[in-house]
């Protein structure tokens, strides 16, 4: 019980912030204005569904029995909107017994924790471009993920217990390249650690460097953090470097620490732990208002 208090903690003071009333609207203006022009890509068997899903960080498809129900034209409008996710729609029965499919459904496959989340039947009868669209971003985590108000919900509910946090200014000079190898490093570590990106240049993101014990002249920095068992440790570097990296996680994993804090610290405190337990019960409100706020929405395989 203290671990999983603990690790909530940590990760409502890291990555969860109170989502306005507005949340709906939000969640669909921040897919607005994306480039490029992509289409769902049909799959008429099994072979072509698992090729397609191991090709992909992320991938959804729709599993259709009917076209013409309403969720097949949500479900097409989303494609525009998140050109980092793969589309798939499949109406072939053999593809949609392989995924243990009846009726219609949507499944969400994501590589960095081998997870698989769906919605299905009532809530495909019930859904709307606003309950898909959230569906998707806040379960879109790649090998590298950023930090923003709705991924924060799947990053919390990842079972990837070790997050390795780069803090960085997004608007450096070195961004691309640093993400580039960070993204290289995050490979090395699929399955065990979740490599987060977060922007130092966002004021709110200010409290995360706090809490670490980092100032803005030590970054950029990387923070790993255990989430069972509430130890971590930082490393403030001059760039970002694949072999850097992965030997700062491998001394983690090995119980080596580069920085000793007491086991109890600021972190404690009650009034701390109210104001960020209140912040995540109006984030689960604001998902609740939508229809996604319980874990009966979606199927966890």
């Amino acid at each position: 019980m203290e671990a999983a208090q603990s690790r909530c903690l940590f990760l409502l003071l890291l990555f969860t912030c109170e989502l306005s009333p507005e949340v709906a609207a939000e969640v669909q203006e921040s897919s607005d204005g994306a480039g490029g022009s992509q289409e769902a890509v049909w799959l008429t068997d099994v072979p072509a569904a698992m090729e397609f899903i191991a090709a992909a960080e992320v991938a959804v498809i729709g599993f259709f029995q009917d076209l013409e129900i309403p969720a097949v034209s949500i479900f097409r409008s989303m494609v525009q909107d998140f050109q980092d996710v793969s589309f798939g729609i499949s109406t072939d029965s053999e593809v949609m017994a392989h995924y243990n499919v009846t009726g219609n459904a949507i499944f969400l496959f994501r590589l960095v924790d081998n997870k698989q989340l769906d919605l299905k039947n009532e809530d495909i009868e019930n859904i709307d471009a606003t309950k898909l669209s959230l569906f998707i971003e806040t379960n879109n985590l790649h090998l590298v993920t950023e930090y923003n108000d709705v991924t924060a919900v799947g990053l919390f509910n990842s079972m990837i217990e070790i997050h390795l946090v780069l803090m960085m200014n997004k608007a450096s000079l070195e961004y691309e390249e640093s993400l580039h190898r960070y993204q290289e490093a995050a490979k090395l570590f699929q399955g065990k650690i979740l490599f987060i990106l977060m922007d130092s240049g966002v004021k709110k993101n200010e409290r995360v460097i706090a809490f670490f014990k980092l100032n803005v002249s030590q970054l950029p920095a990387l923070a790993i953090y255990h989430t069972v068992d509430d130890e971590w440790d930082t490393l403030p570097i001059t760039e970002v470097a694949v072999e850097r990296v992965q030997n700062f996680c491998d001394g983690f994993l090995k119980g080596k620490r580069l920085v000793m804090f007491p086991r109890k610290r600021t972190l404690r405190p009650n009034f701390l732990a109210g104001s960020f337990l209140r912040s995540a019960l109006g984030t689960c409100r604001e998902m609740k208002k939508v229809g996604l706020g319980s874990r009966k929405s979606w199927s966890v395989m």
